[in-house]
């Protein structure tokens, strides 16, 4: 997977405000959240820490079914996530 983080734009391009929601607002599947997470931090991206989430020390959670999810923001502040999910999960295209 490759995530482009580009420079905010100019300041006559972006709105006068804007209110980040307090859920993760988009998010992408990933076949090895350890290593995609590595790159990103590696490129200066800083997951997100939650009290009271059990977090590995990238900053993963092991959800109850398996999956293992990472937060971030964007620049804007926006909460964004990875998930890889369990190698027996069923993908999008394979559910009926």
């Amino acid at each position: 997977m490759r995530v482009s983080l580009q420079r905010r734009p100019a300041a006559a391009d972006r709105l006068e405000q804007l209110t980040p929601y307090p859920f993760t607002v988009l998010g992408w599947s990933v076949d090895d959240i350890a290593t995609t997470v590595a790159g990103l931090t590696a490129n200066g991206v800083v997951f997100e820490r939650f009290e009271g989430v059990e977090q590995d020390e990238l900053g993963v959670w092991r959800s109850p079914g398996g999956a293992r999810v990472a937060w971030f923001k964007d620049p804007d502040g926006n909460t964004l996530s990875l998930t890889q999910f369990r190698a027996d999960y069923p993908r999008r295209h394979e559910r009926r």
